[in-house]
């Protein structure tokens, strides 16, 4: 059985996502978050580090689980309850937890927009969406009737796509983010698309886009934000000869 550091891995990892390029949000933390006895030799990954999915990893002996949302959102303590069997299952399956939010967000190879626009057929592509001192999705300039987007955006996610329809029935500017962005629909609109891709977003994002003149396809948070910890697993699967698999613990959200 192959074994690799966890130090040297998840070191990689920082420098692979650049970690220290991003202000994320409070709470985020990227990097390791959990320890484990120093080996990794069998990877997981899911979008949330939750009692489901620590469950799920530690039965498939994962050593390793690879996040997009992590452990410390809102306070740690006390250690009661689920934040309990939590620490109990860490523990126990001497499981680690390594969580890149924006990062995995943000990277133009692994990360969770530039492999959602690989899904949508997107090939050129430019920066997009400049939040927290960062760019953090992709813009492409093409041409698509947005019923047929629509579609490919719902085979991509294999789900259903909920859409806006404020803009042009034929897209020729269109913006990706995963994830909740939708409340910030306003600064995808400044940015010059007309259309704009991302995971969810509040009521009132209705009468925004329509006011705005932009199309807005929510195709699910959890849905957009599967890509990257895929990618990232099955790049350090390739790169030290670990086995992988993915957790997926759908929210429908």
């Amino acid at each position: 059985m192959k074994t690799a550091s966890l130090a040297t891995v998840t070191a990689y990892c920082d420098r692979l996502l650049r970690l220290a390029r991003f202000q994320d949000w409070p709470g985020a933390a990227n990097g390791l978050q959990v320890e484990n006895r120093g080996r990794v030799t069998r990877i997981a990954a899911a979008v949330d580090a939750t009692l489901a999915t620590l469950r799920r990893a530690a039965a498939a002996r994962a050593d390793l689980l690879l996040v997009h949302h992590g452990l410390f959102w809102t306070p740690a303590h006390p250690w009661t309850g689920p934040r309990y069997e939590q620490i109990r299952l860490l523990l126990a399956g001497n499981l680690a937890v390594y969580s890149a939010h924006l990062p995995l967000d943000a990277h133009p190879k692994l990360g969770n927009n530039a492999g959602l626009c690989r899904a949508l057929g997107f090939r050129q592509l430019s920066p997009f969406f400049f939040q927290r001192e960062a760019w953090l999705g992709f813009q492409t300039r093409t041409r698509v009737e947005r019923g047929e987007l629509v579609g490919r955006l719902e085979r991509a996610l294999n789900g259903p796509v909920r859409l806006l329809p404020g803009g042009p029935t034929v897209c020729r500017r269109i913006g990706v983010v995963s994830g909740g962005a939708g409340g910030d629909l306003q600064l995808a609109a400044r940015e010059g698309v007309d259309t704009f891709i991302t995971g969810e977003g509040p009521h009132w994002t209705f009468a925004a886009a329509e006011d705005a003149g932009i199309n807005v396809l929510y195709g699910g948070h959890y849905a957009t934000e599967t890509f990257g910890v895929k990618a990232l697993a099955a790049h350090l699967s390739r790169r030290y000869g670990l086995p992988w698999t993915f957790i997926d613990h759908p929210t429908g959200l």
